[in-house]
């Protein structure tokens, strides 16, 4: 069946990409700062190659893309975005930066300067939502190294219009507290205060790159496997801590974490809560909170979904593209939908919510 051949139903995609070029991102730098920029890339490069990957080779873009998605100039450029948006029948979409800007503003690849820096990379993104901002969310960078700086950058991209922000989904691999420290109770009430919702995007531990390191597979197939079951752990933190319960106004979605695992992971959680465990402040069931403040997204994941739907209804899932990674349905979403949510048993008014109505609601999109 061809896509002009299906009935188009309004998509929301939750999950997307782009590829901000240095020239993009240097544009809205101070000239000053450009060469700086620069060198960070330089530097995160050697990082990548020495520390992490250790002497493996960097797998090629056709190992972790697909070629025709990545190629699309909608990978680059807003309009051209916008147009690729079309041709998939989507509305509208969250979009990451391919190299988060969190990665390389860093005081370690910066020094003083990734602060100013950051609020540049932070305006490329606003600049390349400004286009259309009802169409183009783009998910804002946030690191946790000075909180007095995250709060006022978090007004800042409300200011813009910024509808969602990424934070760094695993803090102690920068060397920084967990979500539960009180250190972070002044950037979790600004959220609150702004609407913002957070995002913990799918990310790798440095730990897991040990892995890589031994995976004989030619596109690192075990590697590529292991990070989603990591997020389990930034889910733990988030909820057992108590910081969803000390900010009941917090939404924070979890992007590209896998369905299928998480019914029986807050079923483990659910039943911890009548066992000889303690969790001081925790006044509800993991699950409840999962449903009421947190959420998750997917792409082609029927079994999975139907397992999630089943264990906590359809309020906190959110369907995604992920153009242009391996397992984008673009430019074929309105088929994948289709027959994704017929697999899943999933009525019409709930693969509404799914693939529309949440977004809606919980970014404060226009109907």
């Amino acid at each position: 069946m061809s896509a002009e051949s299906i009935e188009r139903e309004p998509l929301i995609s939750v999950d997307s990409h782009v590829h901000f070029t240095d020239d993009w991102v240097k544009a809205r730098l101070p000239t000053d700062l450009r060469p700086r920029w620069d060198e960070a890339v330089a530097k995160n490069a050697v990082y990548e190659a020495e520390v992490l990957r250790q002497g493996a080779p960097q797998l090629a873009m056709e190992d972790f893309v697909d070629l025709e998605a990545a190629q699309d100039p909608g990978h680059f450029e807003p309009h051209a975005k916008l147009a690729a948006m079309d041709r998939d029948g989507v509305i509208a979409e969250v979009i990451f930066p391919e190299v988060g800007g969190a990665k390389l503003c860093t005081p370690t690849l910066l020094g003083d300067d990734w602060k100013e820096i950051l609020r540049g990379y932070n305006n490329a993104m606003g600049d390349f939502a400004s286009v259309s901002p009802e169409r183009l969310l783009t998910a804002y960078q946030v690191p946790l190294f000075d909180i007095p700086f995250a709060v006022e950058e978090v007004k800042r991209i409300a200011d813009r219009g910024g509808r969602v922000a990424q934070v760094p989904i695993f803090p102690h691999d920068h060397g920084l507290p967990d979500v539960h420290d009180p250190i972070y109770a002044p950037l979790w009430k600004t959220f609150e205060e702004t609407g913002i919702t957070v995002l913990n995007h799918l990310d790798v531990t440095k730990s897991l790159w040990g892995i890589f390191r031994r995976d004989p597979t030619p596109q690192k197939g075990i590697f590529t496997a292991m990070p989603a079951s990591a997020t389990a752990e930034a889910i733990a933190f988030w909820i057992l801590t108590g910081t969803l319960e000390r900010h009941p106004k917090l939404n924070v979605i979890f992007v590209e974490p896998g369905l299928g695992w998480l019914p029986w992971f807050f079923e483990l959680m659910d039943l911890r809560m009548h066992q000889h465990y303690s969790f001081p402040g925790v006044k509800k069931l993991p699950s409840e909170y999962f449903k009421s403040q947190m959420g998750a997204t997917f792409m082609d994941e029927p079994s999975g979904l139907a397992a999630c739907y089943k264990a906590f209804g359809a309020d906190c899932l959110y369907w995604s593209t992920d153009f242009p990674h391996p397992a984008t349905c673009w430019p074929n979403s309105q088929a994948q939908v289709k027959s994704q949510f017929a697999k899943a048993g999933i009525p019409d008014v709930d693969k509404r919510k799914i693939v529309h109505d949440n977004a809606l609601r919980v970014f404060g999109l226009k109907k």
